[in-house]
């Protein structure tokens, strides 16, 4: 219990700190609004660190990697089914958030109280100007504006795969990106001992300027994210077990799927989980090969309740500025926010967040809001996370050693 405890703290002390603010925020009403610059404070040294964050993460992931003994069709299998898992999740997302997360709320008065801005695009592009314009810039310092995210990650990517390429010529510049890449570690995690602070003002903030309102939006959308999650959980992912081995697969998955979900629900950690899901994926049958890589690579770029969540976030926001998305561009977004930007070790969240902010047209302050969602998701999402990467190298099994790969593994 303790140990459960311990795990969840951080979660418990910002969810309290929630709680305490909002009912502050109910209480004094617009008397809390004199401490809101403790919030900005808050958000003003997370957006600080976030250039340095992507570039260091990044490149030193990619820099570090060593050329994995996989075989082909492993990993092409892998990209099929993550990507295949990743699309359903997003669609019954969008199907859940056909509910208004947040009802009626005057987003103009929203944008007024927070100092928001959404800046209308008046110069008419075509879709290679736009798609220029987004992943790349035409100076070296425009790199560090957090408008610029994608051309960032980008620009992250090739110095990451240069540094690779050099192999022993390149080692000390990535000792060098490894070492600042520790101190932005340390950084943010000092920064965090303030969230609790800076979240609960900002929360208290929004309950004092706009009533109860917003707050009803947070509940329906952690009510509806636990029902979306509930029905993946039982069901999709039983699915996914009866199509990669028939009943003979659903019986293996729910036989040892219980140790990697408690797992998941006393961390809330995808990579912490990981080596007791490695075992449950052996255990269900599925060969040595095909879970090592199923459960290395979906524990960084296959996140089911990231995605269903990143859905959440992005409809939510779309509720609150009166917004009318293609649902083509929520899927894409989605995806690539957690598939891509979510494998970013540390603070990974956040630059997802980022990235759905700038890609969707939302301002930047909108952040926090996006914050406080991650926040109250944040067990069920783990859970998916974890068990839809259990799920997933079932379906890969099926995939690369055929129809009766259960049968003959567990002869």
């Amino acid at each position: 219990m303790k140990k459960i405890v311990k795990n969840y703290m951080s979660s418990i002390v910002l969810l309290a700190s929630l709680i305490i603010g909002g009912i502050l925020g109910f209480i004094f009403k617009e008397k809390i609004l004199i401490l809101k610059p403790l919030g900005d404070l808050f958000i003003n040294l997370l957006l600080v660190i976030i250039v340095p964050l992507i570039f260091l993460s990044i490149t030193t992931s990619i820099g570090k990697m060593k050329k994995p003994q996989r075989l082909r069709n492993i990993l092409l299998s892998i990209i099929m089914v993550f990507i295949v898992t990743s699309v359903i999740s997003v669609v019954i997302g969008m199907i859940s958030t056909r509910i208004n997360l947040v009802g009626s709320i005057d987003s103009k008065n929203i944008v007024n109280n927070l100092d928001l801005s959404i800046e209308e695009e008046t110069t008419q592009l075509n879709i290679l100007e736009q798609t220029v314009k987004a992943v790349s810039v035409n100076n070296f310092y425009h790199l560090f504006n957090n408008e610029n995210m994608i051309a960032l990650i980008i620009f992250s990517i090739i110095i990451g795969i240069s540094i690779n390429l050099t192999k022993d010529k390149g080692n000390k510049f990535l000792e060098l990106l490894e070492s600042a890449n520790f101190v932005v570690e340390k950084y943010l995690k000092i920064i965090m001992y303030y969230a609790p602070i800076g979240l609960g003002v900002y929360f208290g903030a929004l309950i004092a300027t706009f009533g109860n309102e917003i707050a009803v939006g947070y509940a329906k959308t952690f009510i509806i994210y636990i029902v979306a999650s509930i029905i993946i959980y039982f069901g999709v992912y039983s699915l996914y077990a009866f199509i990669a081995a028939g009943k003979k697969g659903l019986i293996a998955y729910w036989k040892n799927i219980l140790p990697p979900t408690i797992t998941a629900l006393a961390t809330c950690s995808s990579a912490v989980s990981m080596p007791v899901n490695n075992k449950s994926v052996k255990e269900i049958g599925v060969s040595d090969d095909i879970a090592d890589s199923t459960t290395s690579l979906g524990t960084s770029f296959h996140k089911d309740g990231s995605t269903l969540g990143s859905v959440f976030k992005i409809m939510f926001l779309v509720y609150l500025f009166n917004t009318d998305p293609n649902i083509f561009i929520v899927l894409g977004v989605a995806l690539v926010a957690t598939l891509l930007v979510s494998a970013v070790p540390i603070g990974g969240g956040t630059i997802s967040e980022l990235f759905i902010i700038n890609m969707m047209g939302f301002p930047i302050a909108a952040l926090p809001i996006l914050t406080i969602i991650a926040t109250i998701i944040d067990p069920p999402a783990t859970v998916l996370n974890v068990t839809g990467d259990t799920a997933s190298s079932m379906l890969i099994s099926r995939i690369v050693d055929g129809k009766k790969w259960l049968k003959t593994k567990t002869k």
